[in-house]
């Protein structure tokens, strides 16, 4: 049985995220924690949005990889970003990466006055769960 995301009727559709997921029985679920745009050494890439979005979704990849997931297993997204940050910058980076044929998984963002990383402008983190038989 694949996870099932939602869009339903009564609620604004739109590309980029679903409102609703279903994970069936038996699924492992993945839990990431928080990916700042930084390299393998902990430094804030850039102070340009775009570019600490993508390395933040690198770094989620290479999480997610560790535990046998992909961007395609993602049920949630959280994402924080600075209050400095532009959002279209952001989302312009890295919305090709979180997109997916068919339904678009759940999406949470928010503006935040800071993030623990100094320098760091979005953190992301996600819900994933794998389903062993068969696609999503």
């Amino acid at each position: 049985m694949p996870i099932t995301l939602l869009q339903p009727d009564g609620l604004v559709r739109s590309p980029a995220f679903s409102h609703v997921a279903v994970v069936p029985p038996g699924a492992t679920t993945v839990y990431l924690g928080g990916q700042n745009g930084v390299d393998e050494t902990g430094r804030v890439v850039s102070d340009d949005i775009a570019a600490q979005s993508v390395r933040a979704v690198e770094n989620a990849v290479v999480a997610l990889e560790a535990a046998g997931a992909t961007l395609d297993d993602v049920v949630q997204w959280t994402i924080l970003f600075d209050e400095r940050a532009d959002l279209g910058a952001a989302y312009g980076a890295i919305a090709a990466k979180l997109a997916r044929d068919g339904a678009p998984p759940l999406v949470t963002a928010a503006r935040v006055a800071g993030l623990g990383v100094p320098g760091a402008l979005i953190e992301v983190s996600a819900v994933a769960a794998v389903v062993a038989d068969g696609p999503r």
